[in-house]
């Protein structure tokens, strides 16, 4: 959470208790990320089982709209198409807050993300590990 460039959140049209965890799983990234504008794609699986439906495609995009992020409604087993879709539109959106960043760190992240380790220091140490083991 700390590190993310951007959120996926996931309910089921079938689960209200998986629709109601979205606002408080939102409030805990906001706490935080309190000033961050980070890209949110709001997804509601399951869109094949509509007789099983028991959040509307109404309060999906409602509740989109209130956390500033887009809505798709889809299902993974009948169109992975749309899947597609939905991550390349958060492609774009985290590029295009990144790219406003113009070049700066984005405000309000708490931890510096972790450096890649140098190749030859770790081939140094791995040198000097398997040589101290052979004395």
């Amino acid at each position: 959470i700390y590190w993310a460039d951007g959120f996926v959140f996931v309910y089921s049209i079938t689960d209200y208790q998986s629709y109601r965890v979205m606002r408080p799983l939102h409030q805990h990234i906001r706490r935080i990320h309190p000033n961050a504008n980070i890209p949110l794609l709001l997804v509601a699986n399951k869109g094949d089982l509509l007789r099983a439906r028991q959040v509307s495609s109404k309060e999906g995009a409602q509740l989109a709209a209130e956390l500033g992020g887009s809505y798709h409604e889809l299902s993974a087993r009948e169109n992975c198409e749309g899947v597609g879709e939905a991550f390349q539109q958060l492609c774009q959106d985290v590029g295009r807050a990144i790219g406003s960043c113009n070049g700066e760190k984005r405000r309000g992240l708490h931890l510096v993300r972790p450096k890649s380790p140098n190749m030859q220091d770790l081939k140094r140490r791995l040198k000097q590990a398997l040589s101290s083991k052979g004395k």
